[in-house]
């Protein structure tokens, strides 16, 4: 029973990347399927909020009449902006234009991507000098480099491991478009996930700082993912005013939105905060480069997708910069700890010096006395 208990964060680390990697090939099925990706998101939300809300009524209904104040309200209103709305309609829009491959390389970048973020906003140091700040550096540059491999460097296309895909699709994959000339669609769609990262990794940022305004996991989720439906529901509105468009039927789009919105949000964020608060942030992030490992296969066996030397060389830039940057953050961290305990230590030495002076002041006093009586 003790192993299990211990096997456990390790396991749900694994499922969490398969889960992950199902979101990107169901999403790319979806959108080669041909439903426009900014109805896709409000129908995302929408799902995530049917979910979620219910279940923060019965539990959270005390704490929101206390915490949930007209101005923190507005703050969550702005970070589901940024963070959910704005980065996730830049992502899916940029999966459009690109692969399954490249979404789930691009996520290896998000650490890093946050870790320059704190450094901006000098909630991290960098040490030049030190090995763990040559790490972080180097971490970065590898980043820089494997972002601008998948952009421009396609390199020879790598066979499918299955030819006939189980998601029938409407509209040729990007992958293969780009093999065939457009280029310009693909750069644009790299930067594109470069940018929703962006948004997404200044949002973890923020959202730090507003959990300690208000603790409740629960209600910050929930008001963000609600008003995220809301602002979707507006963009896909101006986006997208065919609303026979707008008709989901009995095929990969309507599973997409199932998974993304009831598996992804409902389940797996769950799973993963769980396996964070257990064993920490960077355990968690170790487990990333798996989730790319699994899209790879996934995507060629379902989508058939045509993955090209070019997305593996880039993937492995960012994989090899997302553990140099935990390996120079968990070693600053050790040297930290290690400080703190040596100071601790001499603080216990100088009170137990202390100690055994005054008895020999005494001494010392008593016998000066003495002498001159």
């Amino acid at each position: 029973m003790v192993d299990m208990e211990a096997k456990k964060p390790y396991v749900i680390a694994i499922v969490v990347q398969l889960i992950y990697a199902g979101m990107f090939v169901v999403s790319k099925a979806a959108f080669n399927h041909g439903i426009n990706t900014y109805v896709f998101i409000f129908y995302r939300q929408a799902a995530a909020s049917l979910l979620l809300l219910p279940i923060a009524l019965v539990l959270e209904r005390k704490n929101a009449r206390t915490m949930l104040s007209p101005w923190l309200l507005l703050k969550l209103f702005l970070l589901a902006l940024i963070g959910i709305t704005f980065s996730l309609n830049l992502y899916n829009v940029s999966l459009k234009f690109t692969s399954a491959t490249v979404a789930s390389a691009a996520t290896n970048a998000m650490p890093v991507v946050t870790f320059c973020f704190a450094l901006l906003l000098k909630m991290e140091a960098v040490r030049p000098r030190s090995a763990s700040g040559v790490a972080k550096l180097a971490g970065v540059s590898l980043c820089l480099a494997g972002v601008l491999a998948i952009a421009f460097y396609a390199g020879p296309a790598l066979s499918p491991v299955n030819r006939h895909r189980a998601f029938a699709t409407s509209s040729p994959a990007p992958a293969a478009a780009a093999a065939s000339g457009r280029t310009a669609t693909w750069v644009k769609g790299t930067f594109l996930m470069v940018l929703a990262n962006m948004a997404w990794s200044l949002w973890i940022l923020l959202q730090a700082r507003l959990l300690r305004e208000c603790p409740s996991k629960m209600l910050v989720t929930v008001a963000q993912c609600v008003f995220s439906a809301l602002q979707s529901f507006v963009v896909a509105v101006v986006a997208e005013r065919d609303f026979s468009r707008w008709s989901l039927r009995l095929d990969v789009s309507l599973l997409a939105v199932l998974y993304t919105g009831l598996l992804v949000t409902g389940v797996t964020y769950y799973l993963q905060a769980w396996c964070v608060e257990l064993k920490g942030p960077v355990f968690f992030a170790v487990w990333t480069p798996l989730c790319f490992v699994f899209t790879i296969f996934s995507s060629s066996f379902f989508l058939g997708e045509i993955v090209h030397l070019g997305s593996i060389v880039g993937g492995i830039l960012l994989v090899g910069g997302l553990y140099s940057v935990l390996w120079g953050k968990s070693k600053e961290t050790k040297v930290a700890t290690c400080g703190k305990v040596n100071s601790a230590l001499d603080a216990d030495a100088d009170e137990e010096n202390n100690r055994h002076k005054q008895p020999q002041e005494k001494v010392e006093e008593t016998a000066s006395s003495a002498s001159i009586v």
